[in-house]
């Protein structure tokens, strides 16, 4: 509630066996709930669960003041993080989406004046037409964000080709915080709150060695998600959907990171990436207890997990290694065969690649070099002549 701005007068929880389909909980909570509310003096009641509309309308009947429920809370959130015009788009078209079944409650205080046989009163009237409003403008974002998915796959169309990392996990992990110690970029914005990237952000990292990765941070995730918002998000998650990796980064620190672990790996299956390579990272272990101990825990709980933190200048070393060894898997090693004369073409091997040796054998170099397999097949269009390094299989002639 912290995030939301709100201040807590009181909890209140109960247990019961199915949900009363007209107000989630009981007849004597209800009552429970509007005598605390009117000795606490609150002015608004909020539901750690989704209210149906009929239950979020007899509610506010019933405890006559303002009622939300989990999901609005969560999207009254993400409007005030928006900040990117897409970002704005989303948490609208999340918002209007969630709206639209629930209109007739805001509309209950037309509901005095009621419409005969053949008649309708005007709160009807009013509430057909925005109900029109409502569907109208949720037709537009939908294309507008279509829009901005075509736009997003014809900039990832035109990038160098390089390996691709995307930063998945709960909602303060720590991914900003991580990406900006991978770039070395201090104006991104990180904070010690819920939500504080709705934003897709990219930068080119460097792994070290001359090896470069191109790592996206994503919007954070949550307990019971909202389903508007998920939807409405698709398009900036779809660069999650073109990475060569996710890394999954955990807060260690956190007492329920199991929960949050499961949490995050039930919206990925929702958004169809479970089938993505996925690393976890677990993040802020310079805030556990006892890193020793964790960290051989999660190793043996997930083989080859890497334990990462922002505090020191070394905390994110092993996560570059991690990185350059998945880079050289997809850049096989070649001998690249030149005339010692072309000097441009030998420039470029240095600049695009990993030069390993090479060797002068009568006016002809022999470059042993790690490229990226649409770099060979452009030396190869342009009749150079290279080899593979197992087996000495030409590539070209």
């Amino acid at each position: 509630m912290d995030t939301a701005g709100a201040e807590v007068v009181g909890r209140m929880s109960q247990q019961i066996a199915s949900p009363s389909p007209a107000t989630l909980i009981g007849e004597g909570k209800v009552e429970e709930v509007a005598a605390t509310v009117a000795e606490s003096g609150a002015t608004l009641v909020i539901f750690d669960e989704e209210l149906s509309p009929v239950q979020g309308m007899n509610l506010e009947r019933e405890l006559n003041v303002r009622v939300m429920d989990r999901p609005e809370v969560i999207l009254d959130i993400f409007s005030t993080r928006a900040r990117s015009h897409e970002a704005k788009l989303q948490v609208e078209l999340a918002q209007l989406e969630y709206l639209l079944p629930r209109l007739t409650r805001m509309w209950t205080h037309l509901s005095r004046i009621r419409g005969g046989i053949g008649l309708r009163g005007p709160g009807e009237t009013q509430l057909e037409t925005d109900r029109r409003i409502i569907r109208q403008r949720i037709q537009g974002l939908k294309a507008k964000l279509k829009g901005v998915e075509r736009h997003r796959e014809t900039l990832r169309a035109g990038r160098d080709a390089m390996l691709s990392v995307a930063l998945v996990g709960y909602t303060n992990a720590g991914k900003s915080s991580l990406l900006r110690a991978l770039s070395g970029q201090h104006e991104i914005v990180v904070e010690d709150r819920l939500f504080a990237t709705l934003d897709t952000l990219t930068r080119e990292v460097d792994l070290g060695e001359g090896q470069r990765a191109r790592v996206t941070d994503t919007v954070g995730f949550i307990r019971k998600l909202p389903h508007h918002l998920v939807a409405s998000f698709r398009a900036t998650l779809e660069e999650a959907r073109s990475a060569d990796l996710l890394l999954h980064v955990v807060d260690a620190s956190h007492p329920d990171w199991e929960g949050q672990m499961h949490v995050v790996e039930r919206v990925l299956a929702e958004l169809d990436l479970a089938d993505r390579p996925i690393l976890p990272v677990f993040n802020k272990i310079d805030a556990v207890p006892d890193p020793t101990v964790f960290a051989a825990r999660v190793r043996e709980l997930y083989p080859g997990a890497i334990v990462t933190t922002t505090m020191r200048t070394d905390g994110i070393m092993p996560l570059k290694a991690v990185l350059r060894d998945l880079d050289r898997a997809g850049r096989p090693i070649v001998h690249v065969r030149l005339p010692v004369s072309d000097g441009a073409r030998l420039a470029a091997l240095y600049r695009e690649g990993e030069v390993l040796s090479r060797a002068d054998q009568d006016g002809v170099l022999d470059v042993r070099v790690r490229l990226d397999r649409w770099q060979i097949q452009k030396l190869v269009r342009e009749g150079v002549e290279v080899v593979a390094e197992r087996g000495e299989e030409r590539m070209a002639g």
